[in-house]
């Protein structure tokens, strides 16, 4: 698939009505996106034929772009039950197989799943200092492969 049609898809996805501010939710916009999924699938091959999982799915524009360039299975986590529906009908809308749980990542236990790659988009730690470091020490826990994160450089110390 062609960057600009991923990006074209992303684009028409259904987004947050009304974002959970404590959530710290926030659309991931289909042009960053699609350039961190098509680079870790063109650059490095850590899509296609993988078990992704998006953590902190929101709407599944990460998890989403991964099952559009071919991962073998894609799961979406999120604290949120309307996230996930949001996701759900969005994988619906793109007749991608997409599975979802609804969890709090810091709690996540994964018996027999293994998982290659993480793409994640996590609360920024803005309302809760180090809510991105909860998520990227589970991602890096559980991830056999690679790890993708999007941070805010505000929020780097």
């Amino acid at each position: 698939m062609k960057l600009k049609q991923l990006e074209g898809l992303l684009g028409s996805l259904q987004q947050f009505e009304n974002p959970k501010i404590e959530l710290e939710q926030y659309p991931t916009g289909p042009h960053i996106a699609s350039r961190l999924l098509y680079t870790a699938e063109n650059s490095f091959g850590d899509v296609s034929d993988k078990v992704v999982a998006d953590f902190g799915c929101g709407c599944g524009t990460l998890g989403l772009a991964a099952g559009l360039l071919g991962a073998e299975h894609v799961i979406g986590f999120d604290i949120d039950a309307e996230s996930i529906e949001i996701a759900s009908l969005n994988a619906d809308e793109l007749e991608l197989d997409m599975d979802f749980v609804q969890c709090d990542i810091r709690n996540l236990r994964l018996s027999d799943q293994a998982i290659d790659t993480v793409v994640m988009n996590p609360p920024f730690g803005t309302r809760k200092k180090g809510a991105d470091m909860d998520f990227l020490a589970m991602a890096l826990k559980v991830a056999s492969g690679a790890v993708y994160s999007l941070h805010k450089t505000t929020t780097r110390d």
